[in-house]
């Protein structure tokens, strides 16, 4: 993580250009809106924006700063998410009943530490100790994961709502739809690399480059569409058994599932939730809200496969990024297409894809040392990897490299998926 590669303007500029995103986004809300959380997977708005500041506080200025005076000490518990060894922290699942601090004593804490943290850099005329260059970096790369996690959050939040608000009016996409048939692009596979490696930004889940064998296989074109997906559902594929892994089969059953979750059928067709309101389906959008078990069943039912994260990466790390990421404000998967030359599309934003792979450490992989080791290798179970980024992720966030991670069950992420299959 070296200064020079890393900084295209001055850190201090990136600093306050990220965090202030969070801030646009949560001003789109009402502030009774800010304390909602309607499962345990979800926190509050209000949480988001107050953690991410600790996050700051306690890693950097309380440890790197010695006149640094802490905005309030009881946050230090509050807010901690899941640090053990830190100290002990609020319950998750009770993260919605802290009607205190309020939303304006949360913008002052944010602004306390920016304060600091801009004073910091200045000292050091923006070029701090690499030590510190570093922490401020994963600071901001945690800032942005958890600006798409408030937009999934307020998602299901206020699907719940019977009201069915709207996070913000809709943004239609500028082009008109491609409507091109999926394909499957031959990759020859062998011997290759993934992993990161260079200059730039990455987590330490995402090292050491690293060699994997990979058999030839085929990658479609496209992530499943609402419309393909329809099709699944049309056959019956909630109602078979034999597409389903046993956990998959017995969640169905337990959760009544019988499609994707925020959507609704009805006379006219189906609906969906989005944050921008309910909308008509429209099939030629990326499926999204499946969780691995359903991503699995549909690839299973359609005679194909998951693409393994190793498969999957081999296949995207030299695409360009162009897709449609939250600075697009569109908030939604949308059926236009980049303009690439590429074979393969839309294999960043729109959707996070399923990969087959469990989340497990790369080969000689190293957890960063401290408290911040907890930050990825302690989740590595009983998780599997998606690749590729969302709608509601930053473009200055995702790479080919990077590795997202849920449980098989959850559906809440802006979660689809791509085929694959063996060449023959």
């Amino acid at each position: 993580m070296a200064i020079e590669h890393v900084a295209v303007r001055k850190l201090s500029e990136q600093y306050s250009a990220i965090r202030s995103l969070s801030e646009k986004l949560a001003l789109k809300l009402q502030s009774e809106d800010t304390i909602i959380q309607a499962m345990p997977d979800v926190s509050p708005p209000k949480w988001h924006l107050a953690h991410t500041t600790w996050f700051f506080e306690r890693f950097i200025l309380r440890e790197k700063d010695e006149s640094y005076v802490p905005y309030n000490p009881q946050f230090d518990y509050l807010f901690n998410s899941y640090y053990e060894k830190i100290g002990s922290y609020h319950p998750r699942h009770s993260r919605g009943v802290l009607s205190r601090p309020s939303m304006e004593e949360v913008y002052a804490y944010r602004q306390h530490v920016n304060d600091a943290i801009l004073h910091l850099l200045d000292q050091y005329h923006d070029q701090p100790p690499q030590e510190i260059y570093d922490l401020i970096e994963i600071g901001l790369q945690h800032e942005q994961q958890h600006q798409e996690l408030l937009l999934t959050d307020v998602k299901y939040n206020f699907s719940c709502n019977p009201l069915l608000p709207k996070f913000a009016e809709t943004n239609s996409a500028k082009r008109s739809p491609l409507k091109t048939e999926t394909a499957f692009i031959d990759i020859e596979g062998g011997l290759v690399e993934i992993g990161f490696e260079g200059p730039g930004f990455s987590f330490d889940n995402e090292r050491p480059r690293h060699k994997v064998y990979l058999e030839p296989y085929r990658l479609a074109s496209h992530p499943v569409t609402n419309g393909e997906y329809i099709a699944f559902i049309e056959a019956g594929g909630y109602d078979q058994p034999e597409h389903w892994l046993s956990d998959g089969w017995a969640t169905v059953k337990k959760e009544k599932w019988k499609h994707p979750l925020y959507w609704r059928k009805t006379e006219d067709g189906w609906y969906t939730f989005t944050l921008t309101g309910e909308k008509k389906l429209n099939l030629d959008e990326p499926v999204c809200h499946v969780s691995f078990y359903e991503a699995d069943a549909f690839a299973r039912w359609s005679g194909k496969r998951l693409p393994t994260e190793a498969e999957w990466e081999h296949a995207c790390e030299r695409l360009d990024h162009a897709g449609n990421f939250v600075e697009n404000e569109v908030y939604h998967p949308t059926a236009e297409e980049e303009q690439t030359h590429s074979s393969i599309k839309k294999a960043y934003g729109d959707v996070w894809e399923w990969t087959s792979s469990p989340y497990t450490s790369y080969p000689r992989s190293q957890p960063l040392e401290g408290a911040l080791g907890e930050y990825n290798a302690k989740f590595m179970c009983n998780q599997i990897v998606l690749r590729g980024g969302s709608c509601a992720t930053s473009k200055t966030h995702i790479r080919p490299a990077y590795r997202n991670f849920f449980q098989a069950d959850k559906r809440w992420q802006f979660s689809g998926l791509r085929l694959a299959e063996d060449k023959a």
